[in-house]
């Protein structure tokens, strides 16, 4: 590790541990910075296997208080023994160099700092530190992940377990990310703050001079005209202000029953599509006026019938379903269930419930020793195995694996599978939710 001895390298934060997120489909990080700490983490992986059942404890609670410090971040990780293993994952420390640069870079603009306070990790700010050789986001080598047990595996259960839940810390915080390369945040908004009177008082002098006299009130020998059309060429003009968020979606217009309507054309069908239009268009204002617009995914178009499930799934109520029904050729009973699977995750949900497809055996196999592992006797229930689809022996249980590499969980009704909850990555956290209903 570089950087030892320097500013910094006594401060230290305990973080309380997290509470259980089991049966939770949310991912470990939805911040770009928390997703690369991830990206890194599977890069250097040698065992997914083991990735695997990290998330698995790391998503029951087995992770206890985490203690970040300049280089490292620490835990007790609770194991199949009762006394837990101790798991640390080192981080390279940048150099005072390589902090001189980045404190630079983060001083020049006060939009950085304004978005360090409000818990963001300007992407600008990464992209331009790169190309300044200052690393400050995790490479595919930069993790050293290491535990108490004696697993050989790189990284062992243990160990990864601590690396999910730190990415659920730095998607709180992303002083956490600095604080692991060498620089707690008191220190940081101090050095900032010096930097920022020190560039102040050099505009200030700057100024004084281009106006016709030096700071100590000497007069200047000369001036220059182009100073002030240099100084703004950077400067851009201000962008609008984006329109507020309505508390919420318009209605749109009346139709049914106010005039007479053309021939093929449905009002209530239009009324419909003119609400649904109103919905959609404020939650993309309202992920546009979010933090994290710029790190969101462009929407995948969908078919007719995807659209027509999303449009039920949106508007519940009999006469959507009624309509939809009718106008799609499938019963109420089908749409139904097609209305549940999208709810539970759209269209890679739905895929799962009309349609079966062959996985490689690698993951099957790769899941069915994670299955193993993690369940509490070791012994999980027999399945029957029919390629996407894992059926609980004995019991209207049965798991799916989507073509998004989720699986998802079905029960029986009236012979019928129908889906039964939102879907995990981790088949133990998915059969266990099921089996538990």
């Amino acid at each position: 590790m570089t950087g030892r001895g320097r500013p910094g390298e006594s401060a230290a934060r305990t973080f309380e541990a997290l509470p259980p997120a089991k049966g939770s489909r949310a991912p470990f990080a939805e911040s770009w910075w928390g997703r690369a700490w991830l990206r890194s983490l599977e890069e250097s992986s040698l065992d997914s296997g083991r990735l695997s059942r990290g998330r698995t404890y790391a998503r029951g609670g087995a992770v206890g208080p985490v203690t970040v410090a300049p280089g490292s971040a620490a835990a007790p990780v609770q194991g199949s023994r009762r006394t837990p293993y101790r798991a640390t994952v080192q981080v390279e420390q940048l150099t005072d160099r390589q902090w001189d640069r980045l404190l630079d870079m983060i001083a020049e603009r006060a939009a950085n700092i304004a978005a360090l306070l409000d818990g963001e990790m300007p992407a600008g700010l990464a992209d331009d530190a790169a190309a300044a050789g200052v690393p400050l986001l995790p490479g595919s080598r930069d993790l050293d992940p290491e535990c108490s047990c004696p697993d050989w595996g790189y990284p062992c259960k243990h160990a990864a377990a601590l690396c999910y839940q730190v990415a659920r810390l730095l998607d709180r915080d992303p002083f956490v990310l600095l604080l692991l390369r060498g620089r707690d945040e008191r220190e940081l908004m101090d050095e900032l703050g010096r930097r920022n009177t020190a560039r102040a008082s050099a505009e200030a002098a700057v100024s004084a001079t281009t106006a016709g006299a030096h700071p100590d009130g000497s007069p200047a020998r000369t001036s220059d005209p182009a100073g002030p059309a240099f100084a703004s060429r950077s400067e851009l003009p201000p962008l609008p202000a984006p329109p507020p968020l309505p508390d919420r979606a318009g209605r749109g217009p009346a139709l049914a029953g106010s005039a007479v309507p053309e021939p093929g054309v449905d009002p209530a069908a239009l009324e419909l599509l003119a609400a649904d239009t109103a919905t959609r268009a404020r939650h993309l204002l309202a992920g546009a006026l979010g933090p994290r617009h710029a790190d969101t995914a462009p929407p995948v178009p969908l078919t007719e019938w995807q659209d027509a499930v999303r449009l039920a799934a949106a508007h519940p109520t009999p006469e959507v379903f009624a309509l939809i029904a009718a106008n799609c050729g499938r019963t109420p009973r089908e749409l139904a269930a097609a209305t549940r699977a999208w709810r539970y995750g759209g269209a890679a949900s739905l895929d799962g419930l009309e349609s079966s497809w062959t996985p490689p055996p690698s993951r099957l196999e790769r899941d069915r020793e994670a299955l193993r592992a993690d369940w509490a006797d070791g012994r999980p229930p027999r399945l029957r195995s029919w390629r996407n689809r894992w059926t609980v022996e004995g019991r209207d249980a049965q798991l799916r694996l989507g073509r998004d590499g989720l699986w998802y969980p079905y029960t029986k009704d009236q012979g019928t599978w129908s889906p039964a909850g939102p879907p995990d990555a981790d088949a133990a956290v998915v059969l266990t939710a099921l089996l538990e209903t």
